[in-house]
């Protein structure tokens, strides 16, 4: 409570009881138990509550979680804004990095070797609530800790049990995926955390797999069968917005209709077409027949939402 009200000049009741998830009598208990303690809180009645000025916490230790989702989020950052915050968020992650403890700024590096963030936020991102596993997903990267979840694919009814050894996460399609070796199927797979129904952390470390990289195989993945080649048609005032946002890379193949069509691979079909949906008539899913029938379900869905 006093970090959030030294990081602020004043601060209401109603934002302390919001804040912290606690009702109005409480805020006011907690904040007479700190003046009782010696912290220096003013109030007025209508206003809000601020510290004396002058008055500062000693510094405060970043745990590795916080630690680690600010580098995240630095990721993001350098991916998704443009250069005039770049570099700001660079030198705040420099600060920040510097005064880690050596164990922890081993970490954060670890888990920064082993995240990738590629194309664009906003579209099909999952509900908040079904991406509360990240943190125990970079736990199980970063530790080569093995995890035990229950998982849904898209193409299935039924949950799976499975065991995985996590080896990094990716953000691409608009979520989060983890990147893992999966010992139900003895191979590489990809599992979007929002699928996840059930993780727990295991007490059971594996070795590390010195011959995995992690961007050589996301690279690989374009053409290895985890990814599946698609055909698109964009306009040609389409086409800058599309290549800025594609997070794979598109192959122009053939000029018609003001546009040109490209290829390109896709991790999502579900994901592309509410992409293409995005572009209005400026775009058209041309192959596979399951691409072309998923916009137009999703279209139809659109129109019958539109209809009087």
């Amino acid at each position: 409570m006093v970090l959030f009200l030294q990081g602020r000049r004043v601060v209401r009741a109603e934002d302390l009881a919001a804040r912290f998830e606690i009702n109005i009598r409480t805020v006011y208990r907690d904040i007479a138990a700190l003046g009782e303690a010696g912290v220096p809180i003013s109030g007025e009645a209508g206003v809000g509550y601020c510290l004396m000025k002058g008055y500062q916490l000693p510094p405060v230790m970043f745990t590795a979680e916080e630690a680690s989702a600010f580098f995240v989020g630095g990721e993001l950052v350098k991916q998704f804004t443009d250069a005039s915050l770049q570099g700001p968020m660079a030198s705040a992650l420099d600060k920040l990095r510097a005064v880690l403890p050596r164990e922890r700024q081993d970490q954060v590096e670890k888990l920064i070797s082993r995240t990738i963030v590629r194309g664009q936020m906003g579209r099909a991102t999952p509900e908040v609530a079904a991406q509360r596993w990240m943190v125990t997903v970079q736990q199980g990267v970063v530790l080569r800790r093995v995890l035990r979840m229950t998982y849904r694919g898209a193409d299935r009814d039924e949950d799976t049990q499975r065991e995985v050894e996590p080896l990094g996460v990716v953000f691409y399609g608009g979520a989060w995926s983890m990147v893992a070796w999966c010992r139900l199927r003895k191979d590489i797979r990809h599992f979007r955390v929002d699928r996840i129904k059930r993780l727990e952390l295991l007490p059971v470390t594996f070795p590390p797999r010195e011959d995995f990289s992690l961007s050589e195989y996301m690279d690989r993945s374009n053409t290895d069968g985890q990814a599946e080649p698609v055909r698109v048609w964009f306009h040609r005032h389409a086409q800058e917005r599309a290549q800025r946002e594609s997070y794979a890379t598109m192959i122009e193949e053939l000029k018609r209709d003001g546009g040109a069509e490209f290829t390109l691979y896709s991790y999502s079909l579900e994901w592309t077409a509410q992409w293409l949906l995005s572009f209005g008539i400026r775009a058209e899913a041309i192959a596979p027949v399951k691409l072309r029938q998923l916009v137009r379900a999703e279209a139809e869905k659109i129109a019958a939402k539109h209809c009087e």
